[in-house]
């Protein structure tokens, strides 16, 4: 009997025929709330995960389960603990977003500083002299600091140095020295924060830095600064983020993540002329979901041949008789 592998949301084609042509049989979800994952991982062995939330119980309900496997990089929507203690593999696709998440990123700062989201606006509302009170800024020679300096950190930092003839200052205290590329200075919290004209946030979410960036961070910053955001909203304190927006702290913000997704209509992010917002779209590219997809499937495929994964992200105690 073919083992059988749960997606609880649709994914690339490619992702699906690579399991069907290796003979896993696909059983779609039915939905993406926590009881739907209940109620449909019972016959199955591994769960091609993209957001939907695989809790303890959905773990423990999933008898025959050996993997899931996250479709992108992040992983904060699986419990590890009990994933480890069910013996049960947990695995990303840690390089499948890095050029698409790094492209819209420079795409948010350079919108930031030239300020297209307002002069679309005006453009819109037939005010073509908007723009006479409202110039944007030269990226050349200006300081991008980037918080987290894995691989989406380092794609932008590229990008950035070589594109756009920016100063790259980092700050990753997990980063080795011998991956840190000539031009890039890395550097203290305080220091990334106060001299940087624009911060580019790409650090994962954990329990641990949970609303990490707030008013102390927001207040060490220049306040013709600008916040980027292409990582996750949880990270940033979104009171503190809108408050600095309204005194002036800082200059604007961009950002394609949220505290709660999708953010309520009547979260101020939504309506102030110095934030741009975005549908957490970073990642969705017709390429990347492709990529997402085949290397989440190509996990499942090891694991389920009996072989350990390319990409853990944990260390299960494996079930008897598993591989």
């Amino acid at each position: 009997m073919a083992f059988k592998v749960l997606i609880p949301q649709d994914v690339a084609v490619e992702g699906k025929e690579f399991l069907i042509q290796r003979g896993y049989e696909i059983k779609m979800g039915s939905g993406a709330a926590e009881e739907d994952l209940i109620r449909d991982v019972a016959d199955c062995d591994a769960i091609l995960l993209r957001t939907a939330p695989a809790t303890r119980a959905v773990l423990e309900a999933g008898r025959n389960l050996k993997i899931v496997a996250r479709h992108g990089a992040g992983y904060n929507n699986v419990d590890l603990e009990a994933a480890n203690e069910l013996g049960i593999w947990v695995t990303n696709a840690p390089d499948s977003t890095t050029n698409s998440v790094a492209e819209f990123t420079m795409g948010a700062i350079i919108a930031a500083a030239k300020r297209t989201h307002l002069l679309s606006k005006a453009m819109k509302e037939n005010n073509f002299f908007f723009k006479n009170n409202h110039k944007g800024v030269d990226l050349a020679g200006k300081t991008l600091a980037i918080i987290g300096f894995g691989r989406i950190g380092r794609a932008v930092a590229k990008k950035a140095s070589l594109g756009l003839d920016m100063k790259i200052i980092a700050y990753d205290p997990y980063a080795k020295p011998e991956t840190v590329p000539e031009g890039v200075t890395m550097t203290d919290w305080e220091t990334a924060f106060s001299s940087a004209d624009f911060v580019s946030l790409h650090m994962p979410l954990t329990k641990d830095n949970r609303g990490f960036i707030g008013a102390e961070e927001f207040a060490m910053m220049k306040e013709t600064a600008y916040f980027i955001n292409c990582a996750r909203g949880e990270v940033v304190n979104e009171e503190a983020l809108i408050e600095a927006l309204r005194s002036g702290q800082i200059a604007g913000v961009f950002t394609d993540v949220f505290n709660q997704e999708p953010p309520s209509m009547d979260n101020p992010l939504l309506t102030m002329d110095n934030a741009t917002v975005t549908p957490h779209m970073a990642s969705n590219t017709e390429e990347c979901m492709m990529l997402m997809a085949t290397q989440a499937a190509s996990q499942i495929d090891l694991v389920l041949s009996g072989k350990e994964p390319d990409w853990p992200v944990n260390r299960p105690v494996i079930k008897s008789g598993v591989a």
